[in-house]
C-alpha cells in the first residue's frame, strides 16, 4: 500500500514597510520556476493589526502547509500572524522579529542608528517616508540607481504610530526558523539583525548585501526560502523521498 503524500508547503511572502509585494519581483520566478506555490501579501502597511489582518487573509485561503517569510517590517507581521497553525516554518530577510509585548521601535533604539534612519520626512500628518537620497544611498545602494529611484517614487507613507504597536505573541518561539542578514545593511542594524538570528536560534546566514537583498540577490533568498520548504515538506511526509 502506498502511502498518501500531504499538501506541499505553499511559500506566503509578507514585504516591508515604505514597499508592496513587488519586492518580491526577483525570488518569485526562482520559486515557481521549483514548482512551488506562492501568495505575496499586500499588505496596507497603516498598522500591525492592519498588516497582520491581510497576511491572515492570505493565510485562510491556503489548505495545506505554509512557510511564512518575511522582510523588515514583514518580519514584524510574520511574528504575529505566523502562529496560525497551518505556517510550519518562518524565514526572516533582514528582518525584526520582536518578541511578545516588544515594539519595533524599541528595537531599533538598541542600536545606533543606521544611516537611511536620519533621511526620514514627517508628511505633517504622522506619516514617514524616505527621501530619494534615502533610497539612493542607503535602502537600494546595491541596486541601480534608476532603480533605487523608481522603489522612492513608489513607496506608500508609513503611519509613525505603526513603530510603537507591540507584538502580542511570537510565531518563532514554537517554529523552525532562518534568517538571513544583510551584512551591507544601512536600514536596519546588521547587529540588530544578528541578535535576532541568535535569540531565535535560527539557521543563520548573512549576505554581502543591502537592504534588498530580495532584489540584489534573488537567487540566495530564494535558496534559504526553498530550504525552508524542503525541511517542511519532509517534515509533512516522513518516511518519503
Amino acid at each position: 500500500m502506498t502511502a498518501s503524500r500531504t499538501q506541499e508547503p505553499t511559500v506566503v511572502l509578507v514585504h516591508g514597510a515604505w514597499a508592496d509585494g513587488s519586492s518580491w519581483q526577483r525570488v518569485i520566478p526562482i520559486l515557481l520556476d521549483k514548482g512551488l506555490s506562492v501568495v505575496a501579501v499586500q499588505n496596507p502597511t497603516s498598522s500591525l493589526s492592519d498588516d497582520v489582518a491581510a497576511t491572515t487573509l492570505a493565510l485562510n485561503a491556503i489548505s495545506g502547509p505554509v512557510v511564512l517569510v518575511g522582510h523588515s517590517w514583514g518580519g514584524a507581521v510574520i511574528t504575529q500572524a505566523g502562529t496560525d497553525p497551518k505556517v510550519k516554518a518562518l524565514v526572516f530577510v533582514a528582518a525584526f522579529a520582536p518578541a511578545a509585548g516588544e515594539t519595533v521601535g524599541e528595537l531599533v533604539g538598541k542600536y545606533p542608528n543606521p544611516p537611511a534612519l536620519a533621511k526620514i520626512t514627517d508628511d505633517g500628518n504622522g506619516n514617514l517616508k524616505l527621501s530619494a537620497a534615502g533610497w539612493i544611498e542607503d535602502v537600494g545602494h546595491d541596486l541601480p540607481e534608476t532603480e533605487a529611484r523608481v522603489l522612492a517614487v513608489l513607496q506608500p507613507p508609513l503611519p509613525a504610530a505603526t513603530f510603537g504597536e507591540k507584538v502580542t505573541q511570537a510565531a518563532w518561539e514554537t517554529r523552525p526558523n532562518r534568517y538571513i542578514v544583510s551584512g551591507d545593511d544601512r536600514v536596519v542594524s546588521v547587529d540588530l539583525q544578528r541578535e535576532f538570528a541568535d535569540r531565535m536560534r535560527a539557521i543563520s546566514s548573512e549576505l554581502r548585501a543591502g537592504h534588498l537583498s530580495l532584489l540584489s540577490q534573488p537567487q540566495a533568498v530564494a535558496d534559504v526560502i526553498i530550504q525552508a520548504v524542503e525541511q517542511v515538506a519532509q517534515a509533512e511526509n516522513p518516511g518519503m523521498a
